[in-house]
């Protein structure tokens, strides 16, 4: 398994919409680990593979740190390929997000409360969950992101002002982070 380094929020592969993922394969598989392996060593909860560079349809998640805390239901780690958000619930709450491709920037984001997910797994067997919380939560922040859109897209233009300092500091590399971060990496 290897870390790969994570795509900064400037970067514009990650304003692109992702590709569906047609067939299960060695390298399929070994992205996922390495995914798997890049989150966990940057001490997230989820990754996109848009912030590794790739346009593929594809997130991995584990919020059992987070599950763990707050005594919701375990959803250790999950494989998100293809997914589909069928429903949102009209109930949204307002809680602080943050992202890798943005590190050191958090700010409040409002999302639905639940939704239900059609996707397949690591094996490509299909599944159709509801989720709520937490994970629902890192669920639409990732599947967000294979869409091109980021949670800065969420903040007012003046909560975004207020993060400038921030942003400049990841654009000219100067934001110190414990993972490796890569601007511009841009790999379709």
């Amino acid at each position: 398994m290897s870390i790969l380094p994570i795509v900064t929020y400037n970067d514009p592969l990650l304003r692109q919409k992702t590709k569906e993922l047609q067939e299960n394969s060695d390298e399929l598989q070994q992205l996922i680990s390495d995914m798997f392996e890049t989150m966990y060593n940057s001490n997230g909860v989820g990754l996109a593979a848009p912030q590794v560079g790739l346009l593929h349809r594809l997130f991995v998640m584990d919020a059992d740190v987070i599950t763990e805390e707050l005594d919701e239901p375990d959803r250790g780690p999950k494989v998100f390929i293809n997914p589909v958000i069928l429903e949102t619930s009209p109930e949204k709450v307002k809680m602080e997000e943050g992202c890798l491709s943005i590190p050191d920037v958090r700010d409040d984001v409002k999302r639905p409360v639940d939704i239900k997910v059609q996707y397949l797994d690591r094996d490509f067997e299909s599944h159709t969950e509801d989720f709520g919380g937490w994970v629902s939560r890192i669920i639409q922040h990732e599947f967000d992101h294979l869409d091109g859109v980021l949670f800065l897209d969420y903040l007012s233009g003046f909560r975004t002002r207020l993060h400038r300092s921030a942003l400049k500091k990841i654009e000219n590399g100067e934001m110190p982070t414990e993972y490796p971060l890569v601007s511009k990496m841009s790999k379709a």
